[in-house]
């Protein structure tokens, strides 16, 4: 369709308008969401008044705000329609009061407004419309840097989501649900699809680092999409390592050792005297029941028999 036939149809659409005013209605919805690459429907229908029961079409025409040429056209028996858009019914016919326009595959693009146009031998009526797309945001994946860090090293967290519209957030939380989101920093891309990647991280200081943190990205209502945790190791392997040469124990555990022999010793010591104690006790009692026994008279028979041994 040139110019000029576009003007002439412009002009018969005003005219018309004036003339049938009221005997055709173009009923749309106002609003109409749309979820990127899938299918979208813009929806309207037709209604007539009782002297317009049974118009027949003679054109319909589907524009989208800041296009000029129809995304869909039915004019004198013939459609014309541009890749990607069509009537909602397939089997739509110059009777059929059902008027949606169809949207294949939404991308960011169809985001906009639209203006439905009637023409009937009875009258005619235009509308408007709108589309908002959006795209669901990945899951958050989490990485570390550097990649091994602990509670008592500290270091950065830096969680990506993709593919989401429009433009989100992403917010820490702690293992307490307590919101860090103040101390991360947030970085926002524009995809050649106009869909946007959002990157953020949060730096962990080094002695003050939770066990547990979670990221979560939230759409532009405010609503949460999707979440995930990274849990901080203590610092502690199953060898009882924190974090020094595989096979050499650390300063840490160097320190227990040394303590645990030091305790031990004096332990040893300790019990060592104590048996010494006891056993000078019981030497003391044999040496005291001894000369008593001597006092008794036993002292005699003990000189006799020493006697009798030097003899």
């Amino acid at each position: 369709m040139n110019m000029a036939s576009i003007g002439i149809f412009i002009f018969t659409v005003i005219y018309i308008t004036v003339v049938n005013a009221g005997l055709v209605d173009v009923k749309c919805k106002t609003e109409n969401m749309g979820q990127y690459g899938q299918q979208s429907l813009l929806d309207c229908a037709i209604e007539t008044s009782q002297e317009a029961t049974g118009a027949v079409f003679r054109t319909v025409s589907w524009k989208k705000e800041g296009i000029d040429e129809p995304l869909l056209l039915f004019h004198k028996g013939e459609t014309i329609k541009q890749p990607g858009y069509s009537f909602a019914e397939p089997s739509w016919n110059n009777r059929n009061m059902n008027v949606s326009l169809h949207i294949t595959n939404t991308t960011v693009e169809d985001q906009g407004v639209y203006t439905c146009t009637v023409m009937t031998d009875s009258g005619s009526d235009t509308s408007k419309t709108t589309l908002k797309v959006t795209a669901k945001y990945s899951k958050p994946t989490i990485i570390s840097e550097p990649e091994k860090i602990s509670q008592s090293t500290g270091g950065t967290l830096v969680c990506n989501s993709v593919g989401g519209y429009p433009k989100g957030q992403i917010r820490w939380f702690g293992e307490l649900n307590e919101d860090w989101t103040g101390s991360s920093d947030m970085e926002v891309k524009e995809t050649k699809s106009g869909l946007f990647e959002l990157s953020s991280k949060l730096t962990l200081l080094r002695g003050s680092t939770y066990s547990k943190y979670t990221c979560a990205v939230f759409n532009t209502s405010g609503g949460k999409e999707d979440e995930a945790t990274f849990e901080v190791p203590d610092g502690q392997d199953t060898s009882g390592h924190s974090g020094g040469e595989p096979g050499k124990p650390t300063v840490q555990v160097t320190t227990i050792v040394a303590a645990s022999l030091v305790i031990g010793s004096l332990i040893v010591g300790l019990l060592g005297v104590i048996l010494y104690k006891m056993r000078s006790r019981r030497d003391h009692r044999e040496v005291r029941a001894f000369e008593s026994d001597a006092e008794e008279g036993g002292g005699r028979e003990v000189d006799k028999e020493y006697q009798d041994t030097l003899a």
